[in-house]
């Protein structure tokens, strides 16, 4: 493996997402006056160069992993189209918001979205540590095992649980009610994907059935 090669391809990949949300957010403002998106930005980026740095030494397969992002089964790629319907709307209506006072939040609860959002990330985060499999596609790969360690013995996708944290805190922390809305409806694609990705798992992955009923909650303890 070319470590300098999944370096640099992982930076130009965070480097583009990070500029393709400044540009939304910034466009749509109208400004750059916009303290809530600066902070949202920077929740987001300076966790991820730390993340990047961490398991290019660590685990550079693993990040490999990660930056492939082109689902192989029809069902994840129609779920991902329908989410990405709703988030972007999500992403386009805190800079309207900003730029014509449709709705006002507080500081507090901005700065509590952030504080959210960073939870969400950290859960992400303690997830990819604890599973080196733990890919942006639904596969099962040669030599993948079960992870019962970690978050991992609390619910069976914690990773998702951190993300979907983050979807919901996103609207706060860029200081729109109004994008709460689409924002609100994500959590349904997360359990359309969940529910296929379970399905694989099951019937590809030796012990996972045994996990199932060890770890009975899929996304949140107690509920579901």
């Amino acid at each position: 493996m070319d470590v300098r090669k999944l370096k640099r391809k992982a930076i130009l990949r965070f480097l583009f997402g990070t500029i393709v949300y400044a540009g939304i957010f910034f466009f749509t403002a109208g400004t750059i006056r916009y303290w809530e998106a600066w902070m949202f930005l920077a929740a987001l980026l300076i966790p991820m160069i730390f993340t990047v740095r961490y398991f290019l030494r660590t685990d550079p397969e693993f990040l490999q992993r990660r930056l492939i992002s082109r689902e192989p089964r029809l069902q994840q790629k129609l779920i991902q189209i329908l989410g990405a319907a709703f988030w972007l709307p999500a992403m386009f209506l805190p800079g309207l918001d900003h730029r014509f006072g449709w709705t006002s939040v507080p500081v507090v609860v901005v700065v509590l979205g952030d504080v959210l959002l960073l939870s969400g990330y950290y859960i992400a985060i303690l997830s990819m540590k604890e599973n080196r499999f733990a890919s942006r596609t639904i596969r099962v790969e040669e030599g993948q095992e079960v992870v019962t360690t970690g978050p991992y013995q609390w619910v069976r996708h914690p990773m998702y649980l951190g993300s979907s944290i983050m979807t919901l805190a996103a609207p706060l922390a860029l200081g729109s009610y109004l994008a709460l809305v689409p924002t609100l409806l994500l959590p349904i694609f997360m359990v359309l994907r969940i529910l296929d990705e379970e399905r694989v798992l099951l019937a590809e992955l030796p012990g996972y059935r045994e996990y199932t009923r060890n770890t009975r909650y899929r996304l949140i303890p107690r509920v579901w």
